[in-house]
């Protein structure tokens, strides 16, 4: 009877044992789950936007590892056990990316699933040659140069354009690169991006221009680019322009005198300059330039091919970013003679 008794009392002892163990258990992982769940909606806890790169071939336990030493994640364990649970592992992409405060760690996950990696911004401007394009891209940080130091013939054919000149050959705007992008990258696109839109506005022209080609009104819209900052003055100018080409009159725009010098430009058009012979001085040679001198925008391009119609051949800077237009010889030396006096020195 006494062993049966001592029987009972083991068994309930055990059951007990057993309850208090389940108990404690669910306690346990109850806590878990909540930590769990805590972990992946709550924010990082970042004052600033934190950079993060992610290796090609980086294993999850590096990346979980690196992101715990950069303290951009606190509970490592958790995003790694969240991304085996939901598959994320086998589908992080490479590259860098920004993290910015307030983001959670399943939103860290999905960032890196997404694959929306870090973009940087870069602009080229209206107006600038073929030299300050290739300054400004050698200077953007997360661009990788190949085109700096060599000629620009042998750029040229990097891009797939090897019997072009490459001066105003690229659209002015700005493009989102990654890091990484080659430098030549950008160029395509831009090259690709200036192509398309002189072939459109080509297809939409004004009747009866005198151009034979697209490329010749590219080269007008990079002179009237030069010549004005001002929207509403470019289709003026363009129609001045195109109207002495008609004629066989000269151009005579500073600009092009300006390009052709160089290096040698000192800051002011001398006398002497006007005279100089290079392929790019319109007071000198009759016709456009053999190519256009700067990267016009869009609104050049259009100028250039829908000019204001009307009867002015000459132009002067009032030397407040606007012009005086006139229609014969003797109104224009007036105008020279009040804005312009001490221009040509």
């Amino acid at each position: 009877m006494a062993k049966d008794e001592g029987g009972k009392r083991v068994g309930r002892g055990a059951q007990r044992l057993i309850g208090t163990v389940v108990i404690a258990a669910s306690f346990l992982i109850g806590w878990l789950w909540m930590d769990y769940r805590r972990a992946l909606d709550s924010p990082l806890g970042l004052k600033s936007p934190a950079v993060f790169e992610i290796a090609k071939g980086e294993s999850l336990a590096r990346i979980t590892a690196r992101l715990s030493q950069q303290r951009i994640v606190s509970n490592p364990i958790w995003f790694r056990v969240r991304a085996y649970l939901d598959g994320s592992a086998r589908r992080l992409k490479y590259g860098e990316y920004e993290i910015p405060p307030g983001m959670t760690l399943r939103e860290v996950l999905t960032l890196f699933v997404a694959g929306k990696v870090r973009q940087y911004p870069v602009t080229l401007v209206e107006g600038w040659t073929f030299r300050q394009v290739l300054n400004a891209l050698g200077q953007t940080p997360p661009l990788r140069r190949l085109a700096t130091g060599k000629p620009h013939r042998e750029i040229m054919q990097m891009i797939g354009a090897p019997d072009e000149q490459p001066e105003g050959r690229f659209y002015p705007d700005t493009y989102y690169v990654t890091k990484g992008t080659t430098d030549i990258d950008v160029l395509k696109r831009a090259h690709r991006k200036m192509q398309a839109v002189l072939d459109q506005e080509w297809a939409n022209r004004a009747e009866g221009l005198s151009y034979a080609t697209p490329y010749e009104s590219l080269i007008l819209a990079s002179i009237i680019e030069k010549e004005t900052a001002r929207a509403d003055e470019r289709p003026h100018i363009a129609g001045v322009l195109i109207r002495r080409l008609a004629k066989g009159m000269l151009l005579q725009t500073d600009p092009t005198i300006i390009y052709g010098l160089g290096n040698n430009f000192s800051g002011n058009i001398r006398k002497e300059d006007l005279r100089k012979d290079t392929p790019y001085n319109t007071y000198v040679h009759s016709g456009l330039p053999p190519t256009p001198i700067a990267m016009p925008g869009l609104d050049s391009i259009r100028a250039a091919l829908h000019p204001a119609t009307g009867d002015s051949l000459y132009f002067v800077a009032r030397g407040d970013g606007t012009h005086i237009f006139s229609n014969n010889l003797e109104d224009h030396r007036h105008a020279v003679e009040q804005f312009q006096m001490h221009r040509h020195d």
